[in-house]
């Protein structure tokens, strides 16, 4: 009788941002079956206020996210003993031979090759389980407003550059295109960073519309239940990790720029692979490229490391 493999453990180490800790326990979670989040400063073992402990026993798998987290995969692969595979997402600003895998994007700096993957779009947490369980759950609130249905993931300011009414007017004009020339329902989930100039704006203009959810910020989120539900996906440009979770969906999906100069080449490089359209309220239904789901493709190059490491597969 062949003895039962042994579970995968898989530390994902961040500085505790969200975007950060969502694209390395997204990773994790592809390919472990143990998945701890570690919150860190720099370095190893209790790391300054908040930090915690990066001690035995050690992981079979660290993965890290932000430059600021690197160095912590590097102590923990050396204190292991080799024993963890050392993957950083992002460009760790290190030498990419001191780790084992490096998942960068395409519009990053660091060359592909070596231990160097590119990526097009971020990682993240989205599954066909999830994005499935949350379908479930929210069909019953969004299944009446009917086909077809364009969802609608609004942003708001990033430092540097505001979310403007003036941007929350174009905006609507473009789904109020939709809505009288396509003849589409929305169902749209602004976010904590929208502004609630911008938010009252939409409230007003489609307040007594049967075939429009907009999300009141109160009781359950919509946002996986309408990217698993809608038909289309618009997403504003300020939120890569948003950009990058509606293109892993089965559905088509269009970009409204708000120019965020940080972001611009990150949507221009989809827009030229053609994973995306730029929204303009044009009711002719978008290219369907995807889906692209980088977390995929991360997952299956460490599954190969873990496999000459340890023996077993994530």
């Amino acid at each position: 009788m062949s003895k039962p493999a042994k579970p995968i453990t898989a530390w994902a180490i961040t500085t505790g941002e969200t975007g950060m800790r969502t694209q390395a326990r997204g990773l994790a979670a592809a390919v472990a079956d143990i998945v701890v989040e570690k919150t860190v400063r720099t370095g190893l073992g209790s790391i300054g206020r908040g930090g915690d402990r990066l001690e035995p026993p050690w992981p079979d798998l660290v993965i890290s996210c932000g430059r600021r987290a690197a160095t912590s995969t590097l102590a923990v692969g050396k204190a292991s003993g080799g024993r963890a595979l050392m993957v950083h997402v992002q460009d760790p600003r290190a030498r990419a031979d001191r780790f084992d895998l490096i998942v960068a994007m395409d519009h990053d700096a660091i060359a592909p090759g070596g231990q160097v993957i590119k990526v097009a779009t971020a990682l993240h947490d989205l599954t066909s389980d999830n994005l499935a369980e949350a379908g479930q759950a929210w069909s019953a609130r969004l299944a009446p407003l009917g086909s077809p249905l364009v969802g609608v993931i609004i942003g708001g300011t990033l430092r540097g550059r505001p979310f403007t009414l003036a941007d929350g007017r174009v905006l609507l004009a473009g789904l109020r295109r939709l809505r009288d020339e396509g003849g589409a329902a929305l169902a749209i989930t602004p976010s904590r960073r929208t502004p609630d100039t911008v938010r009252a704006l939409f409230a007003q203009a489609f307040a007594g519309d049967e075939r429009v959810f907009l999300w009141n910020m109160e009781g359950d989120n919509p946002y996986r239940g309408i990217l698993a539900l809608a038909d289309r996906l618009v997403v504003t440009s300020d939120s890569v990790s948003m950009v990058s979770e509606a293109l892993s969906t089965a559905h088509p999906v269009e970009i409204f720029d708000l120019g965020f100069p940080r972001h611009a080449a990150f949507i221009q490089g989809l827009i030229d692979k053609g994973f995306a359209r730029r929204f303009t309220g044009d009711p002719s239904p978008p290219p369907m490229a995807g889906p692209v789901n980088a977390t995929l493709q991360a997952a299956e190059a460490v599954r190969i490391l873990l496999q000459a490491r340890t023996g077993v597969a994530g």
